[in-house]
């Protein structure tokens, strides 16, 4: 138990360190994009299925709450939290439009989209980038394993160097909490 405890923990070390000599830029350039919008009165919507999900609102409400300094709420939004939209959306319109679908109400140009996807190649979400694009809206993700789709349609990726949802996801959170912790810095304190 110990050894798998130990394996764990080491194998997250070093996706993380890969991660992060793969992405330094790219976070450079998602927390500049990020705090452009929200400063020019936009906002920012996340979504993603499963842990992606929870990593959507966790992060939304980091944004629209706080995440380490008092400071004005900052406009963010999870598709993924509204029960009664995901459900009729997808009765509906079908599982793969349940984000495109609110994003096509609720976004406009200049916000931006954080577009969640451990494979790159969930379908609802790639419907709701492509949708993203048409509407101007700029188009960030997190994905892994290579990349997939979305990496492709979005304005920028950060690809964590990894197959393993797990590693991946530790990957993602780390990466977001210190894109939030710098978008926060950008807003003084109240």
């Amino acid at each position: 138990m110990k050894e798998l405890i130990k394996r764990s923990f080491l194998e997250s070390i070093e996706v993380n360190e890969k991660t992060l000599k793969a992405n330094l830029e790219i976070i450079v350039r998602m927390v500049r994009e990020i705090t452009k919008a929200l400063r020019n009165g936009n906002k920012i919507i996340f979504f993603g299925n499963g842990g992606s999900a929870a990593d959507s609102q966790h992060l939304a409400a980091e944004l629209i709450g706080r995440f380490e300094k008092e400071r004005r709420s900052l406009a963010a939004i999870a598709l993924t939290t509204d029960t009664s939209s995901l459900t009729a959306l997808g009765n509906d319109y079908g599982f793969d439009a349940v984000f495109a679908r609110q994003l096509q109400g609720l976004g406009r140009r200049g916000d931006v989209a954080v577009a969640i996807s451990t494979s790159g190649n969930s379908k609802n979400v790639l419907e709701a980038v492509r949708q993203a694009r048409k509407m101007g809206i700029k188009v960030l993700s997190l994905t892994g394993c290579g990349g997939g789709k979305l990496a492709c349609l979005s304005d920028i990726s950060l690809i964590v160097p990894s197959r393993r949802t797990a590693r991946i996801q530790e990957s993602h959170i780390c990466a977001a909490h210190v894109i939030c912790e710098l978008v926060e810095k950008s807003f003084p304190k109240k």
